[in-house]
């Protein structure tokens, strides 16, 4: 268990600045969104991310978005489904200024019949998560 908490410390310490300050940014947002989906209805939870964009102090750019909300959630003891990692990507890019959109998309599973959903972000066209498991849905609404 040692080495395990000595290799998180020896991560941490390897990161800049810029990207621990990022990184505990990202803890934050992926909180709040998780905090969001567990007690608000839907409609009010999805504005979580779509604020307006603000340029402001903030430039992070879509990747670093993405790897700081991805490392968060594997360490933080809470519910983390594309949702809530959706919904703390698109906060973080208009935080800094890009219109990020959040797609809802629905199919029936085809074993199931269930109805599923998923969430994927988009910047300028191009998917930033959630995309490898957009495939098959079709999207319902576009929330940003």
């Amino acid at each position: 268990m040692a080495t395990a908490k000595s290799s998180i410390v020896q991560r941490w310490q390897s990161l800049g600045g810029d990207r621990r300050q990022l990184l505990v940014r990202a803890v934050l947002v992926l909180a709040a969104a998780s905090a969001c989906v567990a007690v608000l209805p839907f409609r009010r939870a999805i504005r979580f991310g779509s604020i307006e964009p603000v340029r402001g102090r903030e430039r992070w750019r879509a990747e670093e978005c993405v790897w700081a909300v991805e490392t968060a959630s594997r360490y933080l003891p809470l519910r983390t489904m594309c949702i809530e990692k959706g919904l703390a990507v698109q906060r973080l890019l208009r935080r800094s200024g890009a219109v990020a959109r959040l797609h809802y998309g629905a199919r029936h599973d085809p074993q199931t019949g269930k109805l599923q959903a998923h969430v994927w972000v988009s910047l300028d066209g191009a998917i930033l998560i959630g995309g490898e498991d957009a495939a098959g849905f079709a999207e319902v609404a576009t929330y940003g």
